[in-house]
């Protein structure tokens, strides 16, 4: 998810869209664990896709 996608989500939709992507990104770690996934770096994008959202929903508590 890029971030100019993710400044446009609303709070509630973004804490959902949080939700989503910690449960993928705990299937695909437990995925990998058992037999090696076929691409591996989506573990990367997910964990960095968590990481944008959770930076703006702080951004936004801040503000």
């Amino acid at each position: 998810m890029k971030q100019s996608e993710i400044v446009n989500l609303s709070v509630a939709e973004l804490q959902d869209q949080l939700t989503e992507l910690v449960s993928a990104y705990n299937n695909l770690k437990s995925a990998h664990a058992i037999s090696p996934i076929e691409n591996p770096l989506q573990i990367k994008s997910v964990r960095r896709s968590i990481a944008r959202v959770k930076t703006e929903l702080s951004k936004r508590e801040l503000q």
